[in-house]
């Protein structure tokens, strides 16, 4: 049994509760704060990761006193699955104590603290069932919110190596932030920058390259009718990398994918109305190097 293995072999003690009547105290049919993904039996890359903030005002115990933890009144995150012949998995790593609350298809009620390591929670379905899964990422002990990481798995899910000390999307960016509608102007919107940190962008998967822990630069983002495509790009003498949290709280990386030599570019289609948050790396720990992030709706610089 492998280490990922064993995270979840203790998810068959969750409490499987029936929906009481007293639930109202949130909104089970919000969609999800961090987003929403539809997922086919067998998707990669798997896990699928996301980052939420875990908390919020409501006790937990408004669902079944035999949950525990602080929620928000609308869902962390929303999953549409569609079955096939493996489990589900749903699981949170996270510095501190949280909880996990997941509505199912079937409308009921499953809730979990401690089942996987280091004080962090997992549900599991040997059967799952196609549907929507309406899921809370909870804190125990305070209704302030913390970052986390939610994983939606068919494998195996979070264990003690994945890593947990990410960089801070809640942080107050280095050069600033912007309030873009789509079909801005001047396009691109440039940002002058020193790239580079002390973090090393590798402990977030697929990504590479030294950033800072607070984002350089955040963008909120309003979509127009969704046929330009949202287009981040870098200008740098310097080889630097790009690092996106995109506004359904994914992780998103590049390399060498710009129009000029080792320059980043990352264009997300279809891009949803929210929060997107972007680091400029190097290669070199430590070592700053002046550079340019272009946000464009129509081509990378």
């Amino acid at each position: 049994m492998t280490s990922l293995e064993r995270v979840f072999a203790a998810a068959a003690a969750v409490t499987l509760l029936a929906a009481p009547a007293y639930a109202q105290s949130i909104n089970s049919r919000a969609p999800g704060t961090f987003g929403q993904v539809s997922l086919r039996s067998g998707f990669t890359p798997d896990p699928h990761v996301v980052t939420v903030n875990a908390g919020g005002p409501i006790d937990v115990s408004t669902v079944s006193d035999r949950c525990a933890g602080f929620i928000a009144e609308n869902p962390s995150f929303t999953l549409n699955y569609r079955k096939g012949e493996l489990p589900l998995y749903i699981g949170v790593v996270a510095d501190d104590d949280t909880t996990l609350v997941v509505r199912g298809p079937n409308r009921q009620y499953m809730c979990d603290d401690d089942s996987g390591d280091n004080l962090n929670p997992v549900i599991s379905w040997d059967n799952p069932r196609t549907g929507r899964y309406q899921i809370w990422v909870g804190r125990f002990g305070s209704s302030e919110t913390v970052p986390a990481q939610l994983y939606i798995s068919e494998v195996a899910g979070p264990a003690n190596d994945v890593p947990q000390d990410l960089p801070d999307f809640t942080a107050t960016p280095n050069y600033g932030v912007i309030d873009l509608v789509s079909g801005f102007q001047p396009d691109p919107h440039t940002v002058n920058l020193q790239a580079g940190g002390d973090y090393n962008a590798y402990a977030i998967p697929g990504c590479v390259g030294w950033i800072t822990r607070a984002p350089d630069y955040r963008l909120n983002w309003t979509a127009g009718d969704g046929s330009l495509p949202l287009v981040f790009s870098v200008e740098s003498a310097a080889d630097t990398t790009l690092v996106i949290n995109d506004a359904g709280g994914n992780w998103v990386c590049d390399d060498d994918s710009g129009n000029n030599g080792l320059n980043p570019a990352i264009t997300i289609a279809n891009p949803s109305s929210g929060q997107y948050d972007v680091w400029v790396g190097t290669f070199s720990e430590g070592v700053l190097e002046p550079s340019v992030l272009n946000v464009s709706e129509l081509y990378a610089q």
